[in-house]
């Protein structure tokens, strides 16, 4: 059991291990992850956030003012698609990929007979978003190739697979997903882009536009284009691995430790295709953001003709996921930047964190960091129980429907959530936190994005209808609710359970009242529909893992399911005023400093704040 943290002691929130400061990831990776695990994973998490907190945190902040630049074309005027990157940034890339944090997940580290499972590939991305969800974008996306290739390959592209999975930096591969065109959006089913066999060369060649490409030079990109004669909508696209270079110029994948000996590549060696220009960003400096046009790209076919966009759903699953836990890393850095500053900041012969507003505001702060983790780490522990069983030719049925429920919900809400706390946090921190100077003013910047990334709130609403219509997700939903709920026996959250049950019945009846109402009306529920769900099934979790710790003799977590059933699903009169709720000041220390609660006294605290 953790004592409680004295943030005074810190200056700001880098030079540090973030993995050392973060016990609500520590303990969510303990309930999701075997004992064998964990055992293994908690002393390379711990070196790996010492790396976040030193090295990439002051790095991420340089690659903010001096981030990538694109030289389409050399001094001659021939087309050389470089991108030229600070020295800050290929330090940060070698970091990160040499420890594991794609190939982990997907090959068998050293020390293990088998790879980790994907939710440690995420918990690792957690952590690098405290200092930079740019360049997590990257790492994402490469990830996500690799379990496309995984998947649908025929192994015809195993080279691919292994330079997306390789902790060689020189030899990786970075993927990246290039959706997007101008006249499409989000109606990925309107994109024009052509595919046309190419039987002199034996390959396909691609011709179009893709107007918002992460990580545009990435060596192995997915893009789906239509090919002659498939219907139109997504019935009638295909995926193609679109490489970097021309790859019948070269003995295998183009490589990072290409890029890096070689420099830019020379004009017989690019693919054909134009990298138009980068686009002007307000934030994720880090990764090259742009427009690219096919020319007759050469490119290969992944899995069948025609099931372009159900096999890019996969690899959508693992981004929307990794997009709320870098969501849940943006929350973790600006939550430990404001409990920093407000330790040391004096005003009128205080600390700030001394007085009640401040307190309530970092109470709230952290309650939220604690749902989000709550959420995102369960479903990324059915996603990676049904990817296993995947692997394994065995059944995930259930875990399947439900996760596809919760990765919409997952992503819209911590994205909300991640742009709220990072907004507050500039707030926390006054004029400081509105400049350049500091990082909170960085972390807005990044954190807006994420609404966006992967589909916006509106089309994530419409997904969850879809989940439920189609795979009758709402079945595995009320079983996890009702047996968490079960679960609970503490005196102390009998209250509380009774609050949710409550709302369980009321989102149980939002849902049997829309399966009887028309189109239209079931989509102006969708938004409010996937929050309900959130702070339903997010309150249960949270008193379901209170209960396992009042077990283990600490009582903080009850303190942070109650805030959060209170704050979420209770409606108190006179906006709470007349409540007399002290909570926020009572349980300070426990639910913002981790300070452990005795599980006899867990009953008084509650009394006291109330």
């Amino acid at each position: 059991m953790h004592s409680s943290i004295d943030y005074g002691q810190f200056d700001e929130g880098r030079a540090i291990s973030y993995w050392d400061l973060d016990h609500t990831l520590e303990r969510e990776l303990r309930r999701i992850y075997t004992a064998a695990e964990f055992e293994w994973a908690a002393p390379r998490l711990a070196e790996f956030g010492h790396a976040v907190g030193h090295t990439i945190a002051d790095n991420a902040d340089y690659i903010d003012d001096h981030g990538p630049e694109l030289e389409p074309y050399d001094k001659h005027g021939e087309r050389q698609n470089r991108v030229r990157y600070p020295a800050e940034q290929l330090e940060n890339e070698r970091l990160a990929y040499e420890l594991g944090i794609v190939a982990d997940a997907f090959e068998a580290p050293p020390g293990r007979d088998e790879p980790m499972p994907l939710s440690h590939n995420l918990a690792m991305q957690y952590l690098l978003c405290y200092a930079d969800p740019g360049f997590d974008c990257p790492v994402a996306m490469t990830a996500g190739v690799a379990l496309v290739l995984e998947k649908f390959d025929d192994g015809s592209l195993s080279e691919y697979y292994e330079g997306l999975t390789s902790r060689s930096y020189d030899a990786l591969i970075e993927g990246a997903m290039f959706l997007t065109e101008k006249q499409g959006g989000s109606d990925v089913g309107a994109n024009e882009t052509r595919a046309e066999y190419d039987e002199d060369e034996g390959c396909w060649r691609l011709s179009g536009e893709k107007w918002f490409c992460s990580n545009i030079d990435a060596e192995g990109t997915l893009a789906l284009a239509r090919t002659d004669d498939a219907p139109n909508g997504t019935d009638g696209l295909s995926m193609f691995l679109v490489p970097h270079a021309d790859p019948t110029l070269e003995s295998g994948p183009y490589t990072k430790g290409d890029r890096l000996e070689d420099g830019p590549l020379s004009p017989k060696d690019v693919n054909d295709q134009l990298y138009r220009r980068l686009k002007d960003k307000l934030g994720t400096i880090a990764v090259p953001t742009g427009e690219v046009e096919f020319t007759g790209a050469k490119a290969y076919l992944v899995g069948e003709q025609e099931r372009g966009f159900k096999q890019m759903t996969e690899m959508l699953n693992l981004e929307r996921l990794s997009n709320a836990a870098a969501s849940c890393g943006i929350i973790g850095r600006v939550l430990l930047e404001s409990k920093i500053y407000a330790a040391n900041r004096d005003a009128f012969g205080e600390t700030i964190d001394q007085y009640p507003l401040m307190r309530a505001d970092l109470v709230d702060m952290a309650v939220d960091h604690e749902a989000a983790m709550a959420y995102v780490f369960e479903t990324a522990r059915l996603f990676s129980e049904r990817e296993r069983a995947q692997r394994a030719g065995d059944d995930a049925d259930d875990a399947y429907r439900l996760m596809r429920l919760l990765i919409p919900i997952a992503k819209a809400r911590t994205a909300r959530m991640a742009v709220e706390t990072a907004s507050y946090g500039m707030e926390i921190h006054g004029g400081n936190g509105y400049v350049d100077d500091f990082v909170t003013n960085r972390l807005l910047r990044d954190a807006q994005v994420l609404p966006i990334w992967e589909g916006t709130e509106n089309i994530l609403s419409l997904d969850v209808l879809r989940a439920l219509e189609r795979e009758n997700a709402h079945e595995p939903l009320f079983g996890a609710i009702e047996d968490r709920l079960e679960s609970v026996s503490h005196p102390a959250l009998a209250e509380a359970v009774d609050t949710v049950e409550a709302e369980y019945h009321d989102l149980s009846d939002a849902l049997a009242t829309l399966a009887g109402e028309d189109t239209e009306y079931a989509q102006l529920s969708a938004k409010r529909l996937a929050h309900y769900v959130f702070d339903v099934f997010t309150a249960a979790l949270l008193l379901a893992e209170a209960q396992t710790q009042l077990e283990a003799g600490n009582g903080r977590l009850a303190l942070v399911a109650q805030r959060f059933v209170a704050t979420e699903l209770e409606t108190p009169s006179a906006r709470g005023i007349t409540s007399g709720d002290r909570l926020a000041l009572e349980a300070f220390d426990s639910i913002v400093r981790y300070a452990p609660v005795d599980p006899e006294t867990l009953t008084d605290v509650i009394a006291a704040g109330d």
